[in-house]
């Protein structure tokens, strides 16, 4: 059985690593996160004091953070990853950030023998809880084979995408598609509610229709709850989208869609919402509408 190093305790890495204990797998966490680490280690996790160390004890470490710059500093700052780094290890990044970043970071650990994965995930935290997200993986076929049922323990989807970078190449999609489609939900919700029809009413009429999706039965029922508690931040799924067009721009690929939907979210944030559920994008259009979207 593989040792699992799992560094990024947050609302995605919490209960995943709780996942991992649950499938048998003998974790070293790391300690940024104290409290979440104290939790882990009453569940039978090791607590290691700096990424060096938990790479050092670890088969595969796993990185759960928030943004390039955080993933850089854990692997290549002092008592980085990269100093622990040794014969066989395997490093499986399972945060969404620029697949050029992930590209970079790959090339620096082969050079000192370290295979490497990009596998962001997808689902948010009740997906994350239940062990149910998507994982889209990136980098050798060997590799992944290797690995596979260490992200099975967390997940009821993974698939190999491509070579390194393309698993977050593959998330920059998918949270394209699901910005999107909130954004399409809110407009059509806050159209209704104009036009004195009930957007429950909407919902339900339309689920089962070609407008249904799951983005539809996870962000509707919240939006008419009025429930914004984060499953997944409005933080977040900007620094995803400027991810998204810092790629796009790259590669001449151009968003125009995903532009307009990143600054709705910036003006969201600027009024004091960044730290709230995606599905609030819903009061960018109320506010332009002067209207709430209720029941």
């Amino acid at each position: 059985m593989k040792k699992i190093g799992f560094i990024g305790l947050g609302i995605m890495g919490k209960p995943m690593s709780k996942n991992l204990i649950k499938a048998g797998y003998q974790l070293i966490v790391g300690n940024h996160n104290q409290e979440t680490a104290k939790e882990l280690e009453a569940l039978g996790a090791e607590i290691g004091l700096t990424p060096k160390e938990i790479s050092e004890k670890s088969d595969v470490v796993i990185t759960m953070l928030p943004n390039s710059p955080h993933v850089k500093e854990v692997v290549f700052g002092a008592e980085g990853l990269i100093e622990g780094a040794h014969e066989g290890l395997i490093y499986v990044d399972m945060s969404s950030i620029a697949p050029a970043a992930s590209q970079e970071i790959y090339k620096v650990l082969e050079e000192k023998g370290v295979d490497m994965l990009d596998a962001p995930v997808s689902g948010g935290e009740p997906k994350a809880i239940d062990g149910t997200i998507s994982v889209m993986v990136g980098g050798k076929q060997d590799v992944f084979e290797q690995v596979k049922e260490v992200l099975q323990a967390m997940a009821e989807s993974v698939v190999h995408v491509g070579a390194i970078g393309a698993g977050n190449v593959t998330k920059l999609a998918n949270q394209v598609i699901v910005a999107l489609n909130i954004a399409a939900v809110s407009e059509a919700f806050v159209l209704a509610q104009k036009a004195g029809v009930n957007p429950e009413s909407v919902y339900q009429a339309i689920r089962g229709g070609l407008a249904g999706s799951t983005v539809l039965d996870a962000k509707a029922p919240m939006m008419l709850e009025r429930n914004f508690k984060p499953g997944f931040r409005m933080d977040l799924h900007i620094k995803d989208l400027t991810n998204v067009l810092e790629t796009s721009h790259e590669l001449g690929a151009p968003t125009p869609l995903t532009s307009v939907a990143l600054e709705m979210m910036y003006a969201l944030k600027a009024d004091g919402h960044g730290l709230e559920d995606h599905s609030s994008l819903l009061k960018y259009y109320e506010k332009l509408a002067n209207v709430e979207v209720t029941r």
